[in-house]
């Protein structure tokens, strides 16, 4: 029975310790947004097959996510009166005004710094896509194959919705390394294997002991 139970313990931990090490994995991009009054809304189409209208404000926002249930939305307030204040309407064309934010530094690739988010006011023709838009404010932009967009204002550099784990998006959850420089087991592994080691001894001579106890 003692050892059925040390048995079980040493099981539970390591399917615990198991779980801890485990990195949840995102995707670094650029997700697209729509501003439903005061709030953001992820856009259920791509840029390219969006055509605003005169007035609309939509947002970019550069972010590690795993999906669209836990993308981060673009910072900022500003509405389209402020960021098109001095943009005047024109007969022939609209205007669409894009909040752009380039993400924070623990989103940002390897080498690189995001700019500081931005807003602008694009006047384009009546017929423009979102993309078309945020071409007119924000070049360059870059696409991948599949007309994901990967870059606007050049940045990032490179990569394109590429998988992240959490261990490479933030070095906080970086696991010890060895003295050789790979990746070890952490120290908390070791103390809970230890424990169970200490747990097992115990049983056993628990179990020792009933078995030599006088009967």
């Amino acid at each position: 029975m003692t050892r059925r139970v040390v048995l079980f313990l040493l099981a539970a931990f390591l399917l615990i310790g198991t779980a801890g090490q485990a990195q949840a994995a995102g995707y670094r991009y650029w997700s697209f947004w729509d501003r439903d009054g005061g709030k953001w809304v992820y856009a259920t189409q791509g840029p390219s097959l969006v055509r605003p209208s005169d007035g609309d404000v939509q947002g970019f926002r550069f972010a590690v996510s795993e999906d669209s249930g836990d993308a981060a939305q673009p910072r900022g307030t500003a509405d389209f009166a402020s960021i098109c204040a001095k943009t005047p309407a024109e007969d022939g064309s609209k205007r669409v005004a894009l909040v752009l934010d380039f993400g924070t530094a623990s989103d940002a690739p390897s080498g690189e710094t995001p700019p500081a988010p931005r807003t602008a006011c694009a006047r384009v023709s009546p017929d423009a896509t979102t993309a078309d838009a945020l071409a007119a404010v924000a070049d360059p932009l870059r696409y991948d194959t599949n007309a994901l967009l990967c870059a606007i204002a050049g940045y990032p550099k490179s990569g394109c919705g590429e998988q992240v784990s959490q261990k490479q998006n933030s070095s906080a959850t970086e696991a010890p390394k060895t003295a050789e420089g790979d990746d070890g087991p952490s120290v908390g592994l070791y103390a809970g294997i230890a424990v169970v080691a200490a747990l097992a001894g115990a049983a056993t001579w628990q179990a020792r002991r009933r078995r030599n106890a006088p009967r």
